[in-house]
């Protein structure tokens, strides 16, 4: 999810000034979100969910924004981490996610607008400086940002410079997050995308904030970008 721009797809749309204009999602990607959406929210609310919180940045009344970073194959329970944690815990105007600007990401912004959340759509291939500024428009909102750095085509498990660049220009501190689920299925998907199974234990983890210097170098950055993608293995037990 690397917010720089590249050639956009032939099958990208355009508006008349040459911008490229997301993917609507379709009336049967609708109907397929809600009914996500729906089992989604019937399963989590079978899950047994403890907490680790070494951000230190939920024991008091948080009111600033952070970037929540975690691995494409965690995106299922993101929903769950923010309405049963991170919202209790914090005065932030809402949440706003990276979505791929593809017919495929307008499925997944469908199911976000079922969760009340605001889809942004951009990634490496379609429509990411757009999409950056979007990102930067709404933490100014005061809106929490999320990201899945290794998406939304991989490789698995690398993180890519879209969320250091997101870090570097907002000054906005990055959350690393993950889980652990210990019943589970996982299709065989790029990603092994991770589907909870009802009633599964569930371990959810944030671990401490990682901020970039807006004068950092790029030797900087790539160090913090190593660092970031150490830190969210070592929390993401498979």
């Amino acid at each position: 999810m690397n917010p720089v721009p590249q050639t956009p797809s032939r099958t990208s749309p355009k508006s008349p000034g040459g911008v490229i204009v997301p993917h609507a999602p379709r009336w049967y990607q609708r109907l397929a979100a809600w009914l996500v959406f729906a089992t989604a929210r019937a399963v989590s609310a079978t899950l047994r969910c403890s907490w680790t919180d070494r951000s230190g940045l939920f024991k008091g009344s948080c009111a600033e924004p952070v970037i929540f970073c975690m691995w494409h194959n965690r995106l299922a329970l993101t929903m769950k981490a923010y309405y049963g944690f991170v919202r209790k815990r914090s005065h932030t105007a809402g949440l706003a996610a990276m979505v791929s600007a593809s017919k495929d990401g307008a499925l997944l912004a469908a199911i976000l607008e079922c969760f009340k959340m605001q889809p942004v759509r951009g990634s490496s291939s379609r429509r990411g400086r757009q999409a950056l500024l979007e990102l930067t428009t709404w933490a100014e909102r005061g809106y929490v940002l999320a990201i899945t750095p290794d998406g939304p085509r991989g490789p698995c498990y690398q993180v890519q410079e879209g969320v250091m660049s997101l870090a570097q220009i907002t000054g906005l501190p990055i959350i690393p997050f993950s889980y652990y689920l210990h019943w589970k299925l996982r299709p065989r998907t790029w990603d092994r995308f991770q589907i909870p199974l009802p009633f599964s234990r569930c371990e959810m983890i944030l671990e401490k904030p990682l901020y970039v210097p807006r004068e950092a170098s790029d030797a900087e950055r790539d160090a913090l970008r190593q660092q970031l993608e150490q830190t969210l293995k070592s929390i993401s037990e498979d």
